[in-house]
């Protein structure tokens, strides 16, 4: 598991380590510098005429300090001073004085030339203002360099809380950043300014970061593989969960086949659809393996029947916002007892009438809306939603007793229980019809199997983009479609395995 801070909380670990710890700031500014160095050299990077663009606070220091081991070691280094030399940080200060110890003076205008890099030290993680002005002017220059472009802790200009793009940004080849990656380098636009991201340990100390459970995580290969639901010699199709996928309406019969072919592949026992008559000769034919019963009208004994016969249901994929689809979801929220998924039209149902959820029996609730879902459950604009993303998870999960998947290019996953999860699995080629309906099911289908919402959910997206990423690989990026993800996922499960 790696944390990821938002600048307030990298502020205050990189604190508590100077103030309590007793390291030292500037030696902690030194292992920043030396650590890019190294970087520039791992990756072979054309070291033959730098140019490096520093800033008044202690990013700058670190630009700076690079500039002066880059000259230490006989390259050549142009300096730029973007900032006000006279409102400096302490440390800041000294590394000029270094610098010019060293031999070099610096210039305070950016004079376009055949550089071979440029380093980007002019704002770090604490920047949260719109970059106007002079600045704009600047960055828009280096973006139209041909050089390497090399940012320094975060391309300037971007929220290290939510990766937005704060009026310009830097458009980095590579970054840089100190002891953990922050929140704004994995959500987009954030990840697509950053390029390729190095983190590096300069000694800042974990343990504010342990101490503090607002702060998100991402989870590694062995944590994904201790979620694993354990396949016992000794068991049965009842030992890995009975699944009731309510999906589907006239001419959506693919949503129920997808959910349930996913709940199946995920591991699921038995599986049972419950959908509109329309759909039961197709769905009998692409699945044999799954129970087939429908409707035709709410019908509330029938249903109760098929509640209480299920142990994990999962709801809403392609069910339509008819008056019979929302008794149908109202019923099931006011009257199961077993974990839940709701998804897709679900959600827009329930949007309409939140209030359901406070009559349901337990929190074992995990909902999966993306963008525009969300804005529909919490009356807010996507934009919005993008700008406060934790904390609008955070609000969302603790006043309705629920677990979030929030679906976007790079998913999260909330709870009131646990820390934050970011996905990092998953590709543009998943961006195809009815990935959402294979998500929900593989999620049912863990969930089937061990009862924990968090675990489903943090499990099921990391699958879920993997089998993105496994049939990427066979097909490319244009002609991947849902079911292939699905098709993806006895080879991804039988990899995690081991």
């Amino acid at each position: 598991m790696k944390y990821i801070p938002d600048a307030a909380q990298m502020k205050a670990a990189d604190q508590y380590t100077i103030e309590t710890l007793q390291v030292p700031s500037l030696m902690l500014m030194e292992r920043a510098a030396l650590s890019c160095v190294d970087v520039m050299k791992e990756k072979k990077l054309d070291l033959s005429n730098v140019c490096v663009v520093c800033g008044s606070g202690n990013n700058g220091g670190d630009g700076f300090a690079i500039a002066r081991i880059l000259t230490e070691q006989n390259i050549k280094v142009t300096v730029v001073m973007a900032g006000n030399p006279n409102r400096c940080t302490q440390e800041t200060a000294y590394q000029m004085k270094q610098l010019e110890e060293a031999g070099v003076s610096y210039v305070d205008e950016f004079q376009p030339d055949e550089y071979s890099l440029i380093v980007d030290s002019i704002f770090g993680v604490g920047l949260s203002r719109e970059i106007t002005g002079n600045y704009k002017t600047l960055i828009d220059t280096l973006n139209e360099s041909s050089a390497i472009r090399f940012a320094v802790d975060i391309p300037s200009g971007i929220s290290a809380d939510h990766g937005n793009v704060l009026g310009v940004a830097f458009k980095a080849d590579y970054t840089v950043t100190f002891q953990a990656a922050k929140t704004g380098l994995l959500f987009y636009p954030g990840k697509e300014y950053a390029g390729e991201v190095i983190v590096k340990d300069i000694g800042i100390s974990e343990e504010y970061f342990e101490n503090d459970s607002s702060v998100s995580v991402i989870y590694e290969h062995k944590d994904y593989q201790n979620l694993l639901p354990e396949r016992k010699e000794d068991s049965h199709k009842g030992s890995y969960g009975k699944i009731l996928v309510i999906a589907g309406s006239k001419g959506m019969s693919g949503a129920a086949y997808l959910n349930a072919y996913a709940a199946y592949m995920s591991g699921a026992g038995l599986v049972q659809i419950y959908t509109s008559e329309d759909n039961r000769i197709i769905l009998q034919q692409l699945l044999p393996e799954a129970i087939i019963t429908t409707y035709e009208d709410y019908e509330e004994s029938k249903l109760l029947e098929l509640v209480s016969w299920a142990d994990t249901i999962c709801i809403g994929s392609g069910i339509g916002l008819s008056d019979v689809s929302r008794k149908i979801l109202k019923t099931i929220i006011f009257s199961s007892e077993v974990p839940c998924v709701i998804d897709a039209d679900g959600l827009n149902i329930l949007a309409k009438h939140m209030w359901y959820l406070k009559k349901k029996k337990h929190d074992q609730y995990i909902l999966t809306p993306h963008m525009k879902e969300m804005s529909r459950l919490i009356g807010m604009d996507v934009l919005s939603i993008k700008e406060n993303r934790k904390s609008v998870m955070d609000t969302f999960t603790n006043s309705c007793g629920i677990t979030c998947v929030l679906k976007d290019s790079v998913t999260a996953i909330c709870d009131n229980r646990n820390r934050m999860v970011i996905n990092t699995t998953g590709n543009q080629a998943m961006a195809k019809a009815g990935a959402g309906d294979v998500l929900a099911g593989i999620i049912a289908g863990i969930l089937a199997q061990t009862k924990s919402c968090h675990t489903a959910a943090v499990l099921g997206v990391y699958l879920h983009g993997r089998c993105g990423d496994e049939a990427r690989k066979q097909k490319g990026s244009y002609s991947v479609l849902a079911r292939d993800l699905i098709d993806s996922l006895s080879i991804v499960l039988k990899g995690e395995e081991g």
